[in-house]
């Protein structure tokens, strides 16, 4: 017995005209294999977007390209926030410093002054005896 051919000879049309005729093909094969029209239909809304096109590959796609970019995002957060700390104690660190030695220098200053003090003191008592 010889199968009946399965291919369909398609006059030359125009691309709109192939689509077209590619979507009825798919519409015909669908009526043989859903058993429930409304629920093939739902599903077919669903996965193209009522634009004929596979959108679930390009979701997937952008749920991808969403993860990797929030991954980077938080990535160079963690980097910034640590450069940030980083620099917070070197400031801590060079404060500390600048101000043990001003506590020194004023240290100092006053030693200086009671020094001073004294060699006034001393002078002028020995202006007075001469």
């Amino acid at each position: 017995m010889e199968r009946p051919s399965l291919e369909i000879n398609l006059p030359d049309t125009h691309e709109e005209g192939k689509l077209y005729v590619v979507d009825s093909l798919n519409n015909l094969n669908k009526l043989n294999v859903c058993p429930d029209i409304s629920q093939c239909v739902l599903d077919e809304e669903e996965n193209t977007g009522g634009t004929g096109e596979n959108t679930a590959g390009s979701n997937i796609r952008n749920q991808c390209l969403f993860f990797v970019t929030f991954i980077l995002t938080l990535i160079i957060s963690l980097a910034l926030v640590s450069f940030v700390i980083f620099l917070i104690i070197q400031t801590r660190n060079k404060m500390d410093q600048i101000s043990s030695r001003l506590i020194s220098e004023k240290k100092n200053i006053e030693e200086l002054r009671k020094m001073n003090n004294m060699i006034l003191k001393h002078l002028n008592q020995s202006e007075i005896k001469e």
